[in-house]
């Protein structure tokens, strides 16, 4: 699949770099840039990659990263632990993001280092929220739950524009400084 120019000077103005190993726009957002891309589990580099949903949109990444600072991801944690039905959603959304991993696998010659790891902290722990929402976005409400719930609590973090334009980079009023966002990877 390509990826059209605009599409990829979009992200690059998202991210602050020219993006790596883009398969596709997983979503797009309603301001029409993307927000989520889907990423090969294997970057240009070599490098393994086990982030197949990556959130680029740095003001929904800003306001997740609050979420994160106040806590949510300890509430979630714990309310996994107590909750059986919200468990078994949870590890439902581990193999729906690697069954769409796999998908992708055969355009880089497979990927057996990362083989049964989803991302996020998926199928027991929450460790990270910006990659639970990009699942929520890329496949859809109903996936994965608590995905669902940082979606609901971020906002209309689209509103007020574009967070970017691929020509001019981000607009002044939404370029806050990046939220910590999927700490240890390398983003597409």
């Amino acid at each position: 699949m390509s990826v059209s120019d605009a599409d990829q000077a979009a992200v690059a103005a998202q991210l602050g770099r020219p993006p790596r190993g883009i398969a596709e726009v997983g979503h797009r957002c309603p301001c029409g840039n993307p927000d989520v891309v889907t990423t090969l589990p294997r970057l240009p580099n070599g490098t393994p990659f086990p982030t197949t949903y990556y959130l680029t949109c740095p003001r929904a990444a800003s306001r997740i990263g609050t979420l994160e600072g106040g806590g949510v991801m300890k509430q979630m944690q714990d309310r996994l632990g107590e909750d059986d039905d919200l468990a078994e959603a949870y590890r439902g959304a581990h193999e729906r993001y690697l069954a769409a991993r796999a998908e992708l696998e055969p355009q880089v010659g497979g990927v057996p280092e990362i083989a049964g790891i989803s991302a996020g902290g998926m199928p027991d722990r929450v460790k990270c929220l910006h990659v639970l929402a990009g699942q929520s976005l890329a496949q859809g409400r109903g996936v994965n739950p608590l995905g669902d719930e940082v979606l609901d609590a971020l906002g209309e973090w689209w509103a007020s524009g574009p967070c970017v334009s691929a020509e001019a980079g981000p607009e002044p009023e939404s370029a806050p400084e990046p939220a910590p966002g999927q700490p240890g990877e390398t983003p597409s």
